[in-house]
């Protein structure tokens, strides 16, 4: 709802690989309370992202916590790996996970929040059994797969009925927003009760403002 505190997790994917220490030394002395990174395997969607070594190294080089979000196939066969590599919150697509609540369970039972992402055209229907089981709810507001996407307009309304589940079974799960969080956008998916926006290329890394002032910009909006 407007007004409720807002969580900035910054994209990995968006990130200037170049210069990866740098953005994760701005990241850091911004305040930016996440770094999502996206694990893509070519096959739940038609790119190759971010693999486990990558994020082995990040999780070295930085002090911001890792918000992991699988866009694969066949999830549960990797909760470990990434509990190892230090994941604190931990999304799998609810359209990839055959048994969604086992899943769910085994990644709070390895010490990690547990996160259910949805496809634009996926309802939110198939959460009405795993309540119980999930820390964050992940509206995609693009289909996943590549960054620079424009925003799909029906998922505002998602949005909006994401919050109003969580808030009529009075849980603690956060409602995250990935794709195309502009500046305009972000106002707009915090009024609709999102409190966890994912930054990349739309806002936290655009040409022509620094991650510090992109940041400031983006918790204004």
């Amino acid at each position: 709802m407007p007004g409720m505190p807002i969580t900035i997790c910054a994209s990995l994917a968006c990130a200037d690989y170049l210069h990866l220490e740098t953005d994760l030394r701005a990241l850091e002395a911004a305040g930016v309370e996440y770094l999502h990174i996206d694990v893509m395997d070519g096959t739940f969607v038609p790119n190759l992202a971010l693999g486990t070594d990558l994020i082995r190294a990040v999780k070295q080089a930085t002090t911001i916590p890792l918000d992991v979000h699988l866009m694969i196939e066949r999830p549960e066969r990797y909760l470990e790996t990434f509990a190892k590599l230090g994941a604190e919150i931990l999304t799998v697509h609810l359209e990839a996970s055959l048994h969604l609540q086992r899943t769910l369970a085994a990644i709070r039972q390895l010490g990690m929040r547990a996160g259910v992402a949805l496809n634009p055209a996926t309802p939110l229907d198939g959460l009405q059994y795993v309540l119980d089981d999930l820390d964050l709810i992940l509206v995609m507001t693009v289909n996943p797969g590549f960054v620079g996407q424009k925003l799909v307009p029906s998922t505002l309304r998602k949005i909006r009925e994401a919050r109003a589940l969580v808030d009529a079974h009075n849980l603690a799960a956060h409602i995250q927003v990935d794709g195309n969080v502009s500046f305009t956008n972000a106002k707009l998916m915090a009024a609709e009760g999102a409190d966890y926006l994912v930054g990349g290329t739309s806002s936290l890394f655009m040409p022509g403002i620094t991650i510090a002032d992109a940041v400031q910009k983006l918790r204004q909006s």
